[in-house]
């Protein structure tokens, strides 16, 4: 990627914001008690915050590394006092972190930079920054040296790169979203989960899976289905290789979203692999009745297989499982388990109190302590292992302020304004994005106006939301009907709304890997455009004016913000009025229609566009229409 790309993509951070310098820890929090944010006032400048998103001791365990989300930069401690070291600024938005089998090398992955950051643990200097695919988001190197395999969430794949130079060798299909690589303890194989389910026909249970990689030959050996999980986060195992985990969500979105009560939205579940285990998965849930663990993330397993760890996003908590008690439970039980809110009952030992968004979490070499960063509150918290109690917190060198986007983020992510803290806004916007889901929400009945989520980066000056456009702002959308129909409960204050909504507001458009570097279109680009802008089809007949494209899909996000009838309006529908969505990154956001009932782009106007209601497409040949969703992919 050029530099003037490069720097477009940091202009376009969250609110512009401004990059503070001097982030290191305050040294003397190491060891004391628990610290709180120096709350100075809520201020409306955009302030960048550390964000620390996953935690690496080096394998001495003399150094800890934390790689932070937003300050784009890998802050190396003392792992013994916490004193800063040095931090290493990396590419934009990093996401994953791993080590050379050797400890001479360190990995970061750029998400939006689409990079690898190389560097050396002896200088801490990065010695090469390579790229990859869409959204790498983690990557490991295989015990021989030979091959680096990164995880890349938006092209579903893994790429296989020569770890000496960086070259890309192959790619492996992974599932959607592909985002997190463990491998085997011995490392003989890698094991990559994805955040998005895999495609599914419309309106069945979703379906992901865990694809497993031969790591000597470089190729796909197995892919361990997750029947009815929609998204999966880390993987761990047992050092003896017996016992495999993964965090994970299990959406019930098959069924109206109501009855939050009876753990109506989502289910906090592992799901359990290996010799341990048996021949097949076995699904555990993690919440009980009032005490739920939303969006599970982060999962550890002791050296000793004593205890389990995982992180939850919403809950702010750690859970703490008897690995014992958890296998002879389900051996002696009658599955299957995973919304069987008595279950967890009979191996959660304790639940853990946390900071903001808690996400990776690392082991001290001596076993003592358990480090986990809190990505919104600019924190570790550090678990005693042996009472399985907060020993302290450990405060990032930070804006001291509280920003509107900051306060905004904590609040879309938290679950603690729903009804017993199940869900919240980032449940079914993942990473604030969409779930690829489909949902039979209550204000329209039982049964009635499935619709698709739509994703919200960019979403600024679309309004009205909702696919009927029922909400004509996002204050509406996401103050009373988010309390009444969503949480169950009294929400936010005013100013907290108003909070979440400029963070929401404020979201922008990932890169447009379909755009060339000087956004000018490829050939099959430019005559897409030309089918898109045209007012007369093949046979010289006028296509009206509300019928062609580029009326509805008009202005720079691609939407007039207007209804129209389109032709799809299904069984179940009450109206075929629907609001026009925006175009940014439709490629990424696959199912498509209000209701998701469309799988692909080409099936908008192959299946669902019969009558030529839904702009005119039927004169099209299969390269025309190919060429007409190719430009789309630039928008």
């Amino acid at each position: 990627m050029s530099g003037q790309a490069h720097g477009r993509l940091r202009a376009g951070a969250v609110g512009g914001m401004l990059l503070i310098a001097a982030a290191f820890f305050a040294v003397a929090l190491w060891t004391g008690d628990e610290a709180q944010a120096v709350i100075t006032g809520r201020v409306g400048d955009p302030l960048v915050y550390p964000s620390p998103i996953e935690l690496l001791y080096s394998p001495s365990g003399t150094q800890l590394y934390v790689l932070c989300n937003e300050s784009d930069e890998l802050r190396v401690l003392d792992a013994a006092t916490g004193a800063a070291i040095k931090s290493i600024q990396v590419g934009h938005i990093p996401r994953g972190i791993s080590l050379s089998p050797d400890g001479s090398r360190l990995f970061v992955t750029n998400t939006w930079d689409d990079t690898l950051s190389v560097i050396d643990t002896a200088s801490l200097q990065v010695v090469a920054e390579w790229p990859v695919g869409a959204e790498p988001s983690s990557v490991v190197e295989d015990r021989a040296g030979k091959h680096l395999f990164v995880a890349n969430r938006i092209s579903n794949d893994v790429a296989v790169l020569n770890a000496r130079t960086g070259a890309e060798e192959k790619r492996l299909v992974a599932g959607r979203g592909a985002s997190y690589i463990t491998p085997s303890p011995d490392g003989s194989r890698l094991y990559v989960t994805h955040v998005y389910p895999n495609p599914t026909p419309h309106r069945t249970a979703p379906e992901s899976e865990i694809t497993v990689i031969d790591t000597a030959r470089a190729v796909v050996v197995d892919r361990i289905p997750l029947h009815s999980i929609a998204h999966s986060f880390h993987l761990a195992f047992s050092r003896d290789g017996r016992l495999g985990v993964v965090a994970e969500m299990h959406p019930k979105n098959l069924v109206p979203l109501a009855h939050l009560e009876h753990g109506g939205a989502f289910v906090d579940t592992l799901t359990l692999f290996g010799t341990d285990v048996g021949d097949k998965p076995v699904e555990v849930p993690l919440d009980e009745l009032e005490r739920y663990a939303a969006r599970p993330f982060g999962v550890l397993i002791t050296p000793d297989k004593k205890f389990l760890y995982v992180t939850s996003e919403g809950s702010e908590i750690v859970t703490v499982v008897d690995v014992p008690r958890l296998l002879r439970y389900i051996h002696t039980h009658q599955g299957p388990f995973a919304e069987d809110l008595s279950a967890s009952g009979n191996y959660v030992v304790t639940r853990i109190a946390v900071g903001h968004d808690p996400r990776g979490m690392a082991l001290s070499p001596d076993g003592s302590k358990l480090l986990v960063a809190n990505r919104l509150e600019d924190t570790i918290s550090v678990i005693d292992t042996h009472t399985n109690h907060l020993a302290s917190t450990v405060r990032l060198a930070a804006p001291k302020q509280m920003s509107v986007l900051r306060h905004g983020e904590q609040t879309f992510y938290t679950a603690r304004y729903s009804f017993q803290g199940q869900i919240a806004c980032a449940n079914c916007h993942i990473d604030s994005t969409f779930d690829g889901l489909q949902w039979d929400l209550e204000p329209d009945g039982f049964g009635r106006d499935i619709v698709d989520n739509r994703p919200i980066e960019d979403l600024k000056g679309t309004e009205p939301y909702k696919w009927n456009g029922g909400n004509p702002n996002l204050p509406t959308e996401c103050g009373p009907r988010t309390e009444k129909y969503f949480w169950r409960s009294e929400q936010y204050d005013d100013l907290t709304l108003s909070d979440l909504v400029t963070y929401i507001q404020s979201l922008p458009p990932r890169p447009n890997r379909y755009k060339l570097p000087g956004y000018e279109l490829t050939p099959a680009q430019e005559r897409g455009k030309a089918l898109f802008v045209r007012a007369v089809d093949k046979f010289g007949a006028p296509i009206p004016l509300t019928n062609r494209c580029v009326y509805c899909h008009s202005g720079p996000k691609g939407t007039n913000q207007k209804s129209f009838d389109v032709g799809t309006k299904k069984a179940t529908d009450d109206s075929g009025l629907l609001d026009t969505p925006q175009l940014t990154n439709i490629a990424l956001s696959a199912p498509y229609l209000h209701d998701g009932s469309a799988s692909s782009l080409e099936e908008i106007w192959t299946v669902f566009n019969p009558e030529d209601k839904h702009g005119r497409t039927n004169d099209l040949t299969k390269d025309e229409l190919n060429d007409l969703i190719e430009y789309l992919r630039t928008r």
